[in-house]
């Protein structure tokens, strides 16, 4: 059921300092980005009333920077203009993978990468590719600015480590490792998947992305991180160092299989089963290796 809109106000300010010092000014005011959470909340009834700051006109927010340290990626950037980026594309084609299962058009059009992270849903597709990609997270307020490791960011179910009065600015992703596509040369291989009841704009019952160095055979380094496993987004360090410094055989494949099972803790709600999310896991990380 519609709730009462009087119980809610919306305030749009001209600029990020602005947002700021209402945030800080207003204790337990949110901040609005791209709303197709938000407004899917509203539908239904359950969104908390309050205080919301819309930060459409926060300039400082958009965009994909490249330079020396990485990438950085400006919060309220679509996840269209993700999926269109070219450099991205290139060095980080999980992000962009990621996008493109986000929802349909108009939800990749209006929704923004902070908002996916902020939402802190577990179930969310951007965030095993971040981890995977080492990202962090630059975290600003009315008092000044800090990073944190995104790995780190998510606490449990729902808690963030963003205190009061502060939002998500931009995401960080240290460069990556020059490609080459030779025969037993050093490459990375980076993996995909998500697994939902359709193909298109369902949420996820299993998300996986794993990147993958091979050298002369040998797994040299590994990333993998899953969605809808556990009450946080995780990555899946026990599996990673079931790999590191083995071939890939069957010996291999299913010791890091024994290692995922012993790390996820999936459970049964109105999408899926526990035991359904532990074989498809289970799948998706057979199908990264081969």
């Amino acid at each position: 059921m519609m709730p009462l809109l009087d119980r809610y106000q919306l305030v749009t300010p001209a600029s990020l300092s602005e947002a700021l010092d209402d945030l800080a000014t207003h204790p337990g005011a949110r901040p609005f980005a791209g709303g197709t959470d938000l407004m899917v909340l509203l539908e239904a009834g359950h969104l908390p009333p309050g205080r919301y700051v819309d930060l459409q006109h926060c300039h400082e927010l958009l965009g994909i920077e490249y330079g020396a340290e990485g990438v950085a990626i400006g919060a309220m950037t679509s996840y269209t203009e993700i999926r269109n980026s070219p450099e991205l594309a290139t060095d980080y084609p999980l992000l962009g993978m990621a996008a493109a299962e986000t929802g349909g058009v108009a939800t990749q059009n209006r929704g923004t990468i902070g908002g996916n992270i902020a939402n802190a849903s577990p179930a969310a597709d951007t965030p095993p590719a971040l981890i995977v990609y080492d990202a962090s997270l630059e975290l600003i307020s009315a008092r000044g600015a800090r990073r944190v490791p995104y790995d780190q960011f998510h606490q449990g179910y729902k808690k963030m480590d963003l205190q009061p009065g502060e939002l998500i600015a931009r995401v960080h992703m240290p460069p990556r490792p020059i490609v080459r596509q030779k025969p037993d040369a050093v490459s990375w291989r980076d993996y995909y998947r998500k697994v939902g009841t359709r193909r298109a704009q369902a949420i996820s019952k299993v998300c996986f992305a794993g990147s993958l160095e091979m050298d002369a055979g040998v797994v040299k380094e590994v990333r993998i991180a899953l969605g809808s496993v556990a009450p946080t987004v995780i990555r899946a360090r026990r599996t990673e160092e079931a790999l590191r410094g083995r071939r890939l055989d069957a010996a291999a494949i299913d010791n890091a299989r024994r290692a995922l099972l012993s790390e996820i803790a999936p459970i049964d709600d109105i999408r899926s089963t526990a035991r359904y999310r532990a074989r498809v896991a289970v799948n998706l990380l057979r199908e990264f290796l081969h």
